[in-house]
């Protein structure tokens, strides 16, 4: 019982069970069960009581029935069994409304689900604040002395170029094909990717892709090319964050400067230079298209790949840039090649072999290259072209008949200046450079290094020996004919190529003394100080042969052959600056004077006699190596000089000798080099020159005052006593 309040006056009221609402009613009398309640009194209060359809409380709080009473009139409803609800009848809104709530559920769960992987694969990237465009590999752009591009090169292939350096219709081309919705999305294209679901859902199978250019750009430039849902999270992770980061333009400039074009083409302007021989500055609306066509496969795609299917992908790219409003109907079939022609791209020339050359030189100069740079070289470009042309011509028009497949060319300035270099026929079958790179016995083009070390000893081109068989220490060199002229001056020697005349000489002054002279003119080689260095055999390149006999061709002063002159960065800031250098005179003016005499000779009336050069005083030499693995000839005037090497890779022999084609190949190349330039006199040149047809193994009458003439008496005796 509650405490009462002070002052109210409180009836006791209790309830037994029995009273609660319902609960059963005591057995009683059946007139008691039956007994109709009395009708109250208008106004006067109604107690609680019981009926047969349980307890009916009403009071002025509310006027519905109480709950399992039916209104008045009607049968109250039959409970049916407990715990289990009404079965209401299934409707159409029912059902709709039914699938609306379980894909509600379901989007909530796979909400859920999707957030707990985004964060699972968002945690094993780096920290947001350090995320950051990595630099673009560094290009180095080489050109020629007048400025025209040989190549680029470093890991890209080509250098940067920015939107604004393009027609308007080459970065419309690859939004059109790649991305219509670019300028729209912020990073990852929704519309596109539900677009991409139908179809793949219809099709039974993936369709196409639906990456955005953003999203490519983010898996170019952060992730790996794997095909991991991992991979594609992270990848629209950065792609938001490039959104926010960058502009559309930055992000388009990042895209076409990336992207792989295919053949080790990097970027637009790699993949334009390569293509179609031009910058992307001047790309056609017709070659834009074929090169946003690429991407899609751009091993297959490139315009070197199959034609119908560059074809067809071409129309495509052009057909979307005329739907998206880009060009007209009218431009996208002009635009069109015609699918009957093949494909147009850029042959590789020789001036690549110099490219390669190049760059392998740059450690030497920057170190490591960290940005863009221009290399600015000797090369002439119109020489450089005829280089190429001449050898190649020469191995197509003599090779099968003479049983040779390859040939190269250096061509230098006096001072050491290449101006033309050619490593091969054919730069896109093989890139070995046979000019800088490979080494081959040079023959009787070395012979000039032993004649040297003679004069320098105090033998004249008069001296008299005699050709003829020779033993030194069980070796017995023979001449190439098998035949020998007995006695004949050093000139005369020299210019017939006689090796039985060089290994005695060879052998008088030393091998080291010819070993010294040759290193001295500028062979860097390793070589033996053997009595068989006197026929050249030991290997060295073209490149550095040719820089040897530029003293000759100078006066004595030594060179070092040079290709660059000048490296700047992008911006033009100079990074080197080439100045006067070599290791100066090496041979004496009257040295000079007499293997002048002597190489003019060679050219006159000795193995390359077949040189010709409209009225240009000229010297050289021949060379061919053993069973004629290799013909050389290298020849200088007072301006230029060049040098020759035709054979094949494997060192099968040919039928080829200095003096045929190799001479024929330097006779092309060196008149066009000489066009319009006055003609000069070799240095220490004679007023007059002997007639060595008439009396071509006799001694010539014109001794050396200065210093005493030796005899063949006294060469022998030179050899044979040890002195």
């Amino acid at each position: 019982m509650r405490k009462k309040n002070a002052g109210a006056l409180f009836m006791d009221f209790h309830v037994s069970p029995d009273d609660r609402v319902g609960a059963m009613p005591k057995k009683g009398t059946r007139s008691e069960r039956s007994a109709p309640a009395k009708k109250a009194a208008r106004g006067a209060r109604i107690e609680p009581g019981f009926s047969d359809g349980g307890v009916y409380v009403d009071d002025e709080r509310s006027e519905r029935a109480p709950r399992g009473k039916a209104p008045r009139g009607r049968a109250p409803k039959q409970k049916k069994g407990r715990g289990r609800r009404e079965r209401r009848p299934l409707t159409l809104f029912g059902v709709i409304w039914k699938m609306i709530s379980w894909l509600f559920i379901l989007g909530i769960w796979g909400a859920l689900a999707l957030g707990a992987v985004v964060v699972y694969y968002a945690v094993q990237l780096p920290s947001a604040d350090t995320w950051k465009v990595p630099d673009r590999a560094a290009n180095i752009r080489i050109v020629a002395a007048n400025g025209q591009l040989i190549s680029n090169r470093g890991k890209t292939g080509g250098e940067a170029v920015s939107l604004r350096e393009l027609p308007y219709y080459v970065p419309a081309a690859f939004v059109a094909i790649e991305d219509r919705r670019f300028y729209d999305h912020f990073g990852i294209d929704v519309l596109g990717l539900v677009s991409v679901a139908l179809e793949s859902v219809q099709a039974g199978e993936v369709t196409r892709g639906a990456s955005t250019i953003t999203q490519q750009v983010a898996k170019n430039l952060f992730l790996t090319p794997d095909q991991t849902l991992g991979r594609k999270v992270q990848e629209a992770l950065l792609a938001v964050w490039l959104e926010q980061n960058y502009s559309k333009d930055d992000i388009l400039d990042l895209y076409l400067n990336r992207m792989f074009f295919g053949h080790e083409s990097y970027g637009i302007e790699a993949a334009s230079q390569r293509y179609f021989g031009k910058s992307a500055r001047n790309l056609s609306l017709g070659e834009a298209a074929m090169l946003a066509g690429s991407l899609q496969a751009p091993s297959r795609l490139n315009p070197k790949g199959n034609p119908d299917a560059v074809k067809a992908r071409q129309g495509l790219v052009l057909a979307a840039m005329a739907k998206e409003g880009y060009i007209t109907p009218a431009e996208s079939k002009a635009a069109a090649i015609d699918p009957n022609q093949t494909v147009r791209t850029k042959v590789v020339g020789g001036e690549s072999y110099v490219a390669d050359w190049v760059e392998s030189l740059m450690t030497a100069y920057l170190g490591e290259v960290k940005q863009d740079v221009i290399v600015h070289t000797t090369i002439n470009w119109d020489l450089q072209k005829e280089a190429e042309f001449v050898v190649k011509e020469a191995v197509a028009k003599y090779g099968k008949e003479k049983g040779f497949t390859q040939g190269a060319m250096v061509a230098m300035d006096v001072d050491g200046s290449v101006r033309a270099l050619v490593g091969g026929v054919d730069y896109q079958q093989s890139q070995y450079n046979r000019a800088v790179t490979a080494r081959r016995q040079p023959g009787s083009t070395f012979k000039p290094f032993v004649y040297l070390a003679g004069m320098e000893k105090g033998y004249t081109p008069d001296t008299i020996a005699t050709d003829g068989p020779v033993d030194i220490n069980g070796w017995k060199p023979a001449n190439a004919d098998g035949k020998y002229g007995g006695d004949m001056t050093l000139r005369q020697a020299l210019a017939l190529s006689r090796n039985t005349v060089s290994a005695l000489l060879a052998n008088d002054v030393g091998p080291d003394k010819v070993v010294e002279a040759a290193m001295r003119m500028g062979i860097s080689s390793p070589l033996q100080a053997v009595p068989s260095i006197a026929l050249g055999t030991q290997e060295v390149s073209l490149l550095e042969l040719t820089a040897a006999y530029a003293p000759f061709a100078n006066g004595g002063i030594g060179v070092i052959a040079n290709v660059i002159t000048r490296i700047e960065t992008a911006d033009g800031k100079v990074l080197y600056d080439a100045v006067a250098a070599g290791p100066g005179r090496v041979i004496e003016p009257n040295i000079v004077a007499e293997m002048n005499d002597m190489l003019h000779a060679a050219v006159e009336i000795g193995t390359g006699k077949r040189a010709q050069l409209n009225g240009w005083p000229m010297a050289g030499k021949t060379g061919t190596s053993q069973k004629a693995r290799d013909a050389l000839f290298v020849g200088y005037t007072a301006r230029m000089v060049a040098g020759v090497w035709l054979g094949n890779d494997n060192d099968v022999g040919t039928k080829l000798s200095g003096g045929n084609v190799p001479v024929e190949i330097w006779s092309q190349f060196m008149t066009k080099a000489h066009e319009g330039i006055p003609v000069a006199e070799l240095p220490g040149a004679m007023t007059t020159q002997p007639t060595f047809e008439q009396q071509p193994l006799q001694p010539m009458e014109q001794p050396q005052a200065e210093r005493p003439r030796r005899t063949l008496v006294d060469l022998l005796g030179d050899i044979f006593g040890g002195n």
